[in-house]
């Protein structure tokens, strides 16, 4: 019944997904809590996300292929997704994530490279399409007889988990769920929408162009402490939707390490991350020497090719309503970015706080700051005239991007809609001073989610 409901939605027409989603809402809501407290042998849940971003035009001394377009411009993006878990035996569970996306990011997420809005693509087609998300099974082996409860939400099932597990999943997953977390900033859904602040910018993290890729995905999770390890297809062209399965020429792999502390009362995490990739990357200084004139990444591209990097990830509570985030990124910037976005040293720091102040314990309010960087070989093959899968303005007088980021999230319907307000201000879009704007970007989100 639950394969019916999903693929009921999917294929409804989009005016007609919210109102779905809310009688589902009702629906679900009855049948968990009339037993709230047992393990969950299946659960539905759903998310939908639409967000109309407009920017004023803004002063450039030069445009190229790839930069962000000076005039005007309003754009809208909606991603639907049905979430579905089956518990199947003991610690082991099945889930799969059908979604539905459309529309398109200002200028096609083009130009920038700290992107402007999480929930889009660098695909060519703005029509909305059906794909699967992510299919994945997990198994969960305990390592203590001491149990605590998680609820029923999205991929998780509501039940008893031991407090410390060693866990496998396997499938295809979006790998920024289960790394580089942060309470504060990490769902574009819901906080801050700029891509350097859903993840560390600096990690080219493996996915497809929709941000999914098979990956196994090992992780110990204890009281305190956590680690974990993926290892993760890349796809067989930058920015690709096909992914490559000559594992022994190319793949990611991804180490992370988690500490959660307390500073009196208040909880916090330190997260350390660090990633290696290798596939037939292009490489900027080779091309430079091949075409000095006009450099053509994929000239150069040769399996053997690697990219590697760290990224620091900091959450800490100041009271019970407020807290800080901070990240900080870097990778060696030899080779071309091949998944996520151009971006080779990043820094971020922001706030967040809940209504609860005000008795609105469904409002948040965030500010962020992010200021981005590329390598030196990255800066001479775009300043020679070369492009990536974002940048390429013809010509870069080289300045770091900052971008800064401001929301209201307002509770509409209990936990289940919210509406956000968003602006943003960017400075050396795609880290060019002779584009520097500023760039003003105001946002509207809706989302709803059961």
């Amino acid at each position: 019944m639950w394969l019916l409901l999903i693929f009921t939605a999917l294929l409804m027409p989009f005016s007609k997904q919210t109102s779905f989603i809310l009688l589902c809402m009702h629906t679900f809501a009855w049948a968990q809590n009339s037993d709230s407290l047992k393990n969950e042998r299946f659960s539905i849940h759903a998310q939908t996300t639409i967000i109309n971003q407009y920017k004023p035009s803004f002063f450039a001394s030069y445009s190229g292929a790839n930069s962000l377009k000076t005039e005007e411009e309003s754009k809208v993006s909606i991603t639907s997704t049905l979430y579905a878990g089956l518990r199947l035996w003991k610690g082991a569970s099945i889930f799969i994530n059908p979604e539905i996306a459309g529309g398109s990011g200002l200028s096609e997420a083009l130009g920038v490279g700290d992107a402007l809005n999480g929930e889009t693509f660098r695909i060519g087609n703005p029509a909305p399409q059906i794909y699967l998300a992510r299919l994945y099974y997990q198994q969960v082996f305990s390592l203590s007889d001491e149990k605590v409860f998680q609820s029923s939400e999205s991929n998780q099932l509501q039940g008893h988990l031991p407090s410390k597990y060693f866990s496998i999943t396997v499938g295809k997953v979006g790998i920024a769920d289960f790394f580089d977390n942060n309470k504060f900033s990490h769902d574009p859904r819901t906080q801050f929408l700029a891509w350097s602040l859903m993840s560390n910018g600096a990690w080219d993290y493996p996915a497809n162009t929709r941000g999914y890729t098979p990956s196994v995905v090992l992780e110990y999770t204890g009281i305190n402490n956590e680690l974990r390890y993926a290892a993760s297809l890349m796809p067989l062209t930058a920015n690709g939707n096909i992914m490559n399965w000559n594992i022994a020429n190319a793949s990611s792999h991804t180490l992370e390490y988690v500490h959660r502390h307390k500073i009196g009362k208040r909880k916090g995490a330190l997260r350390a991350l660090g990633f290696f990739t290798t596939c037939n990357m292009g490489n900027y200084r080779e091309s430079v020497a091949q075409d000095v004139i006009n450099p053509f990444i994929e000239s150069s591209r040769n399996y053997g090719h690697t990219k590697y990097g760290f990224g620091l990830n900091l959450e800490q509570d100041i009271s019970a309503n407020f807290g800080f985030f901070m990240r900080a990124s870097w990778n060696d910037g030899n080779n071309e970015t091949w998944a996520f976005t151009e971006i080779d040293q990043s820094a971020s720091v922001g706030f967040s706080l809940n209504g609860a102040k005000w008795k609105r314990k469904n409002d948040n309010i965030g500010l962020a700051y992010v200021i981005s960087g590329l390598s030196d070989p990255h800066i001479a093959y775009l300043k020679a005239g070369g492009k990536g899968f974002m940048l390429g303005d013809g010509y870069i007088n080289y300045g770091a991007e900052n971008l800064g980021e401001f929301f209201y999230s307002f509770g509409l319907y209990k936990e289940n809609i919210f509406i956000t307000g968003t602006y943003q201000v960017l400075v050396n879009p795609g880290y060019n001073r002779d584009r520097q704007g500023p760039v003003n970007v105001f946002s509207v989100r809706l989302h709803a989610r059961i």
